[in-house]
C-alpha cells in the first residue's frame, strides 16, 4: 500500500502553548491581586478599572478563556493531527482562530475593567466579542470537521469524540445565552427576563464548565495519558459508556445552581436528578484514566509529566464526587453562597485544568523543539509547590464557608439570629483569606518555575519548531453499512458526521425539555400585579449596578429558609423580576443579600457607604466608589434603553419614554433633598459648591451624579412585594 508524506503544523501548537503560559501568568496573578483586595480593600482606592467588582470578571475570563482555552487549542490541534494522520485542513482557518482568540482576549482585558459587562457569569463579554466569539469558535469547528473528513485514519479514537461534542455544546450553549438586545456599540440587554434569564444562564454556566473545562480536557487526557505512559486506555468500552452517558446527562444538570431560589421546583428537582447520576460517568472516566497507569507506577514516581496527569485525575475526580454532592438540597442549603463553592471551584479548576495543562506543556515542549526538558527537578519542584498551593487554598475556603454557613443560620435561645450583623461572619473567617492569599501565591510561583522551565528549554535548544514530515497510506473506501463482525460503535466511529449529530441529539434533550417550557409557557413564571417597570432613574442606578460588578458580592435571591426571611425579609418570588434584564440573583454572598433592601436605610446612608464603607463599619472589606460620587450620570441613552426594554415586553408607554428625563429629575430631586438633611453632607455640598464657583470649575448638581441614580436603585430594590403585602393588610 503506498503512502502518502505530509506534514504537521507544529507552529500552531507553538503559538497556543506560548498563549496558554502568558495567559495563565496574567489570569493567575489578578487572581491573586483580587484575593488581596479581600485584606486589604482600599489598595487602589480612587481606580474605577482596578476595583473588585471589575477585576474579578476579568480573572475568571482570563482563566478559563484565555488559559484553559489556548490549553485545549494547543492539545487539539497537536493530538487530532496525529489522531487522523493528517495536517489541519487550513493554515489559514488555524491562525484566524488564533490571533482571532487573542484579539478578544486583549478586548476582555480591556473592556471589562472599563465597567463595560453583561453580568452573566462566564459570559460578561457585550454583544460585539459575543458574535466575535461565535465567528472564531466556528472557525476552529469548521477546520476540525474539514480535518477529520480528510483523514487516514478510519476510525476515530475517543478524544476526538470529546473534541466533536465539545465544539457542537460550547457553540449551542454560547449562541443562546448570548441572545441580547443591542442598545448601542457596547451596551445590550438579555432577552430573556428574571426567572428565565437565571434557568438559560446556569444553563450556560454549568456546562460551560461541562463542556469547556471538562469535556475537552478529558479529550486530552485519553491522548496525552496513554502518550505519556506509553500504555493504551485502559478500557475501550468504558470510554464509549464514559463519553455517551456524560454528554446525555451533564446538560441537564444546570438547575442545581438555583435550589430553593424561584425558579420552579420542577426544574429544580430535574437539575438533583441528573447531578447525582453525573458521577457514575464522571468517575468512569476518572477510573479510566487511572488504571492506564497500572503497571506504570514507578514511572509515575520520577516523571513530573505524569505526577501532574494523576493529580489532575485524581482533582477531577474529587471536583465530580463534591458537585453531584452539593447539588443535593440538604447540602445546598447549607453551602450555596458561601467560600465552599469557591474551594469547589478551585480545586477543579487549579488541579484537574491547571494540572493537566502544565503536564501537557511539559511533555509537548521537548518534543516540539527536539530536545529535553531544561530541567526535571524544576518541574518536580513546580509539582511540589503547585500541589501545596493547591491543598493552602482550598482547604481553608472550605473551612470558611463551613463558618460562614454555621454562623449565617445560627439562632440563639431567645429565637434571635445570633449573629444578626453580617459583618461578623466576614471577620471571623479574615484569617482564612490569609491563608487562600498564600496557596494562591504558592501556585503562582510553580507558573513562574513552568515559564522559566519553557524558555530555558526553548533558548538551550539547537532546533527551532517546524512542521514535521510523516507519512501513513490514503484512507481506502469500505462499505457505508455495517461489515460482519462490525460493533454498532466500532461503525460509528468511521462516520463522523453521524456521531456529531447523535452528539447534537444527546445534548439538545436536555436544554428542550428545561428550557423550553419555562420560557414558552408564561404560567410557569407567575406574575405579581403589583411589580411594576423600574424609573428612568432606577433603570440607570441598575445599569451602574451592573457596571460596578456589585453582583459578584451581593445576591438578590432570599430563600424560603427562617435564618434568611430573619436577616433579610420576605423571601422572592418569581413574579418580582419579571422586568429583570438580565437576572441578578447573585452566586456569592461575600456581602449580605439586597433583595429587600429598598428602605431599610436612608439614601444619606447609602451615599456615605459608598464614599467610605469604613466610615459606616470600621471592618468593612468593601471597596469605596468615589468616582460615583464624581461622575456625571450619561442621560443621552436612557430613553434609548426604554425603547429597547419595550421591545423586550416591559410596559413603557410612549409617555412614559417621551417625559423620561422630567421624570428624572423630579425623583433626583427628591434624593437630594433627602440628602441635604443630613448636616454633613449639607455642609460638603455647599463647600463644593463654593469651591466650584471660585476655581471656575464645573460643578455637576447632586441629582445629576451617578451615586443618586444608584441610590435610587437600591431604595427601589423589592419594595414591590411589601406594597402587595400592606394591600392585603389593609383588605384583611
Amino acid at each position: 500500500m503506498e503512502l502518502q508524506q505530509f506534514y504537521y503544523d507544529n507552529k500552531i501548537v507553538k503559538k497556543f502553548i506560548y498563549a496558554t503560559i502568558v495567559w495563565g501568568i496574567v489570569g493567575m496573578l489578578i487572581g491573586l491581586l483580587l484575593a488581596f483586595l479581600f485584606l486589604f480593600p482600599t489598595w487602589f482606592e480612587g481606580f474605577s478599572w482596578l476595583s473588585f467588582g471589575r477585576l474579578r470578571p476579568l480573572h475568571t475570563n482570563a482563566v478559563i478563556f484565555a488559559f484553559v482555552g489556548n490549553a485545549i487549542f494547543a492539545g487539539v490541534y497537536y493530538s487530532l493531527q496525529r489522531l487522523l494522520k493528517a495536517r489541519m485542513a487550513s493554515d489559514l482557518l488555524s491562525n484566524i482562530n488564533f490571533w482571532g482568540w487573542q484579539l478578544i482576549i486583549v478586548g476582555a482585558a480591556i473592556t471589562l475593567p472599563l465597567g463595560y459587562t453583561t453580568s452573566k457569569e462566564y459570559a460578561e463579554l457585550e454583544w460585539p466579542f459575543d458574535i466575535a466569539i461565535a465567528i472564531i469558535w466556528v472557525a476552529f469547528g469548521a477546520n476540525m470537521i474539514w480535518t477529520i473528513l480528510k483523514r487516514r485514519q478510519r476510525h476515530l479514537y475517543v478524544a476526538v469524540w470529546f473534541y466533536l461534542a465539545t465544539f457542537v455544546t460550547v457553540a449551542v450553549l454560547h449562541i443562546f445565552n448570548s441572545l441580547e438586545l443591542p442598545v448601542s456599540a457596547m451596551k445590550s440587554y438579555s432577552v430573556y427576563a428574571g426567572v428565565q434569564d437565571a434557568l438559560v444562564q446556569w444553563w450556560y454556566g454549568h456546562n460551560a464548565v461541562a463542556f469547556f473545562l471538562t469535556t475537552p480536557f478529558l479529550g486530552l487526557m485519553y491522548y496525552f495519558i496513554p502518550k505519556a505512559a506509553n500504555r493504551p486506555i485502559y478500557s475501550y468500552r468504558l470510554s464509549i459508556v464514559h463519553f455517551w452517558s456524560l454528554i446525555f446527562i451533564y446538560i441537564w444538570a444546570g438547575p442545581h445552581h438555583l435550589l430553593y431560589t424561584a425558579l420552579p421546583e420542577w426544574a429544580q428537582n430535574l437539575g438533583v436528578a441528573f447531578s447525582v447520576m453525573l458521577l457514575m460517568p464522571s468517575w468512569g472516566g476518572m477510573i479510566n484514566g487511572l488504571l492506564t497507569l497500572r503497571g506504570a507506577w514507578d514511572k509515575v514516581r520520577t516523571d513530573p509529566v505524569l505526577k501532574f496527569m494523576v493529580v489532575a485525575i485524581t482533582g477531577y475526580g474529587m471536583a465530580t464526587f463534591e458537585g453531584p454532592m452539593l447539588s443535593l438540597k440538604n447540602v445546598n442549603a447549607i453551602a450555596h453562597f458561601t467560600d465552599w463553592i469557591i474551594a469547589h471551584v478551585h480545586v477543579g479548576a487549579l488541579a484537574w485544568n491547571g494540572f493537566l495543562t502544565f503536564g501537557m506543556v511539559y511533555w509537548l515542549i521537548p518534543r516540539l523543539f527536539k530536545t529535553k526538558l531544561y530541567s526535571k527537578g524544576l518541574a518536580n519542584a513546580h509539582f511540589w509547590i503547585g500541589t501545596l498551593g493547591i491543598i493552602m487554598y482550598a482547604l481553608p475556603m472550605y473551612v470558611a464557608g463551613f463558618t460562614q454557613a454555621f454562623m449565617w443560620k445560627q439562632f440563639g435561645d431567645d429565637g434571635r439570629l445570633v449573629y444578626g450583623n453580617f459583618l461578623e461572619t466576614v471577620t471571623e473567617i479574615i484569617p482564612m483569606y490569609w491563608m487562600r492569599a498564600i496557596g494562591g501565591s504558592l501556585f503562582i510561583f510553580g507558573m513562574f518555575i513552568l515559564a522559566y522551565n519553557v524558555v530555558m528549554t526553548i533558548v538551550k535548544s539547537k532546533h527551532k519548531v517546524t512542521d514535521e514530515l510523516a507519512e501513513a497510506p490514503a484512507l481506502q473506501r469500505v462499505s457505508k453499512k455495517r461489515t460482519k463482525g462490525e460493533g454498532w460503535h466500532t461503525w460509528l466511529e468511521r462516520k463522523p458526521i453521524k456521531l456529531t449529530i447523535y452528539a447534537t441529539i444527546a445534548i439538545l434533550i436536555g436544554g428542550i425539555v428545561q428550557i423550553v417550557p419555562t420560557i414558552m409557557i408564561d404560567s410557569n413564571i407567575p406574575t405579581i400585579a403589583e411589580v411594576k417597570p423600574y424609573t428612568p432613574l432606577e433603570l440607570e442606578g441598575r445599569d451602574i449596578y451592573i457596571r460596578e460588578g456589585c453582583v459578584g458580592c451581593h445576591s438578590q435571591m432570599i430563600r424560603p429558609f427562617r435564618s434568611e426571611v430573619e436577616r433579610y425579609g420576605e423571601y422572592s418570588k418569581a413574579g418580582e423580576f419579571v422586568y429583570d434584564h438580565p437576572f441578578l440573583w447573585g452566586s456569592k454572598r461575600t456581602g449580605p443579600d439586597l433583595h429587600r433592601e429598598g428602605g431599610l436605610k436612608s439614601d444619606s446612608w447609602h451615599y456615605k457607604h459608598m464614599y467610605d464603607p469604613r466610615g459606616i463599619e470600621e471592618k468593612s472589606i468593601m471597596p469605596s466608589y468615589p468616582w460615583l460620587i464624581r461622575n456625571a450620570l450619561d442621560k443621552s441613552m436612557t430613553q434609548d434603553k426604554m425603547e429597547a426594554m419595550v421591545t423586550l415586553g416591559v410596559p413603557y408607554s410612549q409617555e412614559e419614554i417621551a417625559e423620561a428625563m422630567k421624570s428624572m429629575d423630579e425623583q433626583a430631586l427628591g434624593i437630594v433633598r433627602n440628602l441635604y438633611e443630613d448636616p454633613d453632607l449639607k455642609a460638603s455640598f455647599e463647600e463644593a459648591k463654593k469651591s466650584a464657583a471660585e476655581t471656575g470649575e464645573t460643578f455637576i448638581p447632586i441629582k445629576d451624579r451617578e451615586i443618586t441614580a444608584l441610590i435610587a436603585y437600591l431604595q427601589r430594590l423589592g419594595t414591590d412585594i411589601k406594597v402587595k403585602d400592606e394591600l392585603q393588610t389593609t383588605q384583611k
